[in-house]
């Protein structure tokens, strides 16, 4: 397969090296595979989704009743809300000890 992909793109050669001065995106399917499965991609993605349902438990036991409140007034918002919120918590430079 990988034979016929580098047909198909006219590559003539293995030198990575060599592909990349001459301008070439290189794709190695292999790493999108390990990328997810590495903790790269589940500590976002976790965390995202943990957030997304803190924002909707936040609208569903103390949400605005009245729907003057933007964020809490909308299921949809507060789990947008909820999930940035974590993923920026999560991510920010204080949490990798760069304050």
């Amino acid at each position: 397969m990988i034979e016929a992909i580098k047909k198909l793109l006219g590559i003539k050669t293995t030198d990575y090296a060599q592909l990349m001065e001459e301008g070439a995106m290189i794709i190695d399917v292999r790493t999108v595979g390990e990328f997810l499965k590495s903790w790269k991609f589940w500590k976002p993605f976790l965390t995202v989704l943990v957030g997304g349902l803190g924002g909707y438990l936040y609208y569903h036991f103390v949400g605005c009743t009245s729907g003057q409140c933007a964020i809490t007034s909308n299921p949809y918002t507060s789990v947008i809300g909820g999930s940035f919120l974590a993923y920026f918590i999560v991510n920010s430079p204080c949490s990798r000890g760069r304050c």
